[in-house]
């Protein structure tokens, strides 16, 4: 708001809202506060009337993590050398970048066990022979969840998912809760899971995974439920019914149910899949920039287009609108 009020462009730049080749770039703020929050589809669909693009398929894998894990190791390993001549530095999270690095200490050497029980429950629900609701947690320390969300702490969003499971869904269905792939346990979720799928009496229907890819669990779906997680675009992109409960970008009424959980879980509605290809369309023609923030290449193709983004009078949504859009890449794996 200073910013704008000293005439000022706040240029914005974050992970892609489609994921993993792409990163956002928007004028004044994103997420929770981007203009996608306040424009409608029908708008749109209006911008679009002058483009024919071909859609890329949705990736089903992170494009640069073993990257993303390695900056992110490095920039904490740089706040803890010198937090001793910056002593009053207060980090965003509430924890240290110490403890924070203890407990990815802890999640390194546990990580052989952690696999071994990933990919044996992943093997029991896709082989169990029941039909499955998919929840998509996200870190409790992430900006989405604590600015854009109406819960305090994770286990308030756990408790009214499995509250809503057992009032709303068939004796025969199953819930399964799917960690971040980057959760680190500062909250006991599993423990959380296990109480409260107990307090309710489905704990025989009731699974967690930890971390892993997405795909192989959303494909055999029934429907998927979140808080805002970008992930959510995968579930859209397949067709799923999709539940949310913060704010988030492709919140729209046309393909992200309005239904109450109980209701939901009973007989979950269909999106509306044209009309959300046509967001998917709208968002590559405007915001998402092929490239990634974590790789050489992926920053190379990045730049490559950005530069003259923010060089431009209009930022990308109105560029669409007046024919000034800039010009699309074709789609490249960057990592």
């Amino acid at each position: 708001r200073i910013a704008r009020t000293a005439g000022l462009t706040v240029h914005v730049f974050e992970e892609g809202y489609l994921r993993p080749h792409w990163v956002t770039y928007e004028r004044g703020g994103s997420n929770g506060h981007s203009r996608l929050m306040q424009l409608s589809l029908a708008e749109m669909q209006h911008a679009l009337e002058q483009s024919d693009m071909d859609l890329p398929d949705a990736p089903a894998r992170w494009g640069d993590m073993r990257q993303h894990i390695f900056y992110g190791a490095l920039y904490h390993g740089f706040v803890m050398l010198g937090r001793r001549r910056y002593r009053n530095f207060r980090p965003h999270r509430a924890l240290t970048a110490v403890q924070e690095f203890r407990l990815y200490l802890r999640r390194l050497a546990l990580l052989p066990f952690h696999a071994l029980e990933r990919r044996l429950a992943t093997w029991r629900i896709r082989n169990g022979g029941f039909p499955y609701h998919l929840v998509l947690l996200q870190l409790e320390h992430d900006s989405s969840f604590r600015m854009h969300s109406p819960f305090a702490t994770m286990t308030e969003f756990l408790a009214l998912v499995m509250e809503g499971f057992a009032r709303g869904a068939p004796t025969h269905h199953h819930l399964v809760f799917k960690a971040h792939p980057l959760e680190d346990g500062r909250i006991p979720v599993a423990h959380e899971i296990t109480r409260l799928a107990a307090q309710h009496g489905v704990a025989d229907r009731v699974h967690f995974v930890r971390g892993g890819k997405l795909a192989p669990l959303l494909n055999d779906a029934r429907s998927a439920v979140t808080v805002n997680s970008t992930a959510g675009q995968q579930v859209l992109w397949r067709g799923l019914p999709l539940k949310t409960f913060g704010a988030a970008v492709y919140s729209k009424p046309e393909f992200v149910s309005s239904q109450s959980l109980p209701d939901f879980f009973r007989q979950p509605r269909r999106p509306d899949s044209r009309a959300y290809r046509d967001y998917r369309h709208y968002l590559l023609e405007t915001s998402q920039v092929p490239g990634g923030f974590y790789s050489t290449r992926g920053r190379r193709a990045l730049l490559r287009q950005v530069v003259d983004m923010m060089l431009a009078p209009e930022d990308p949504y109105d560029a669409l609108v007046s024919g000034n859009a800039a010009p699309r890449q074709q789609l490249r794996l960057v990592n």
